[in-house]
């Protein structure tokens, strides 16, 4: 059975696209059999592709970026086997949602596995520039080793045969 991770972030256009392509690159060269996607806690940009800025950032780093926009469904939990949030308000909204406590453990918040990280949260880009949009690149890179850490520990058979 393949391990499956979601992120989740507000609108699904800017930090949780980012992540999503940036950690199946990553766990594609580790040779992880890992299905990975994304959504967001609202539907405002539901069928929109990822924000400009957002495949700017994903491009000039070598990332793919073809997305488009959807809302996190809670009968979506029993899909995952990990749902990541990108800050603390996504992990809130995401608990609030679950309906038992094996869905509510699924739930971590990226920057949990990143031991170097100020804060938990990765900020919201939107409203910032081009600086803004690489430096939650960088913090969704630095999470990655622990991350897949964590998958190989959650999932041994996660790893290609």
């Amino acid at each position: 059975m393949v391990f499956r991770v979601t992120f989740v972030c507000t609108g699904n256009i800017c930090r949780s696209p980012m992540a999503e392509h940036i950690v199946r690159r990553w766990l594609a060269d580790e040779g992880l059999d890992v299905e990975v996607d994304s959504s967001g806690t609202h539907g405002w940009h539901a069928g929109n592709p990822a924000d400009r800025r957002t495949v700017a950032a994903l491009r000039r780093a070598g990332y793919t970026s073809a997305h488009a926009a959807r809302q996190f469904r809670p009968v979506w939990f029993n899909r995952y086997d990990l749902i990541i949030a990108l800050d603390r308000g996504h992990h809130r909204d995401l608990r609030s949602m679950a309906r038992t406590d094996l869905e509510r453990e699924k739930i971590r918040l990226l920057r949990e596995f990143d031991p170097s990280a100020d804060s938990l949260d990765v900020p919201d880009p939107y409203y910032g520039d081009r600086a803004d949009f690489e430096r939650v690149r960088m913090q969704i890179e630095a999470a990655i080793p622990g991350l897949i850490a964590a998958i190989r520990t959650q999932q041994p058979s996660a790893a290609s045969k």
